[in-house]
């Protein structure tokens, strides 16, 4: 099973438990269904972003933790540099 597969089955059993749920046909509390259920979804989106945001910081606070990536970078940019000032742009 490839990992596309495992994502699309993981999200096809979630979202069968939030309709479930959802419908009345799993039997919960009135609070719960009246007050958690109908704003799973927002918060579950929220809380996605909120991972990938923290995961994107975190990518960018420990970047010079990977030289090597640092330095194939910096290359790049010099070479970029070269290009544009031999094409006649300023670029500091």
């Amino acid at each position: 099973m490839t990992r596309a597969q495992q994502t699309i089955s993981l999200a096809l059993v979630a979202t069968s438990i939030y309709v479930a749920c959802f419908l009345h046909i799993i039997p919960l509390t009135k609070t719960v269904q009246d007050e958690v259920i109908p704003v799973f979804p927002f918060w579950a989106i929220v809380s996605f972003g909120s991972y990938l945001l923290f995961k994107l910081g975190w990518g960018v606070f420990t970047f010079n933790d990977v030289p090597e990536a640092y330095k194939e970078l910096m290359g790049e940019i010099g070479v970029a540099r070269k290009d544009l000032r031999s094409k006649g742009i300023d670029v500091d």
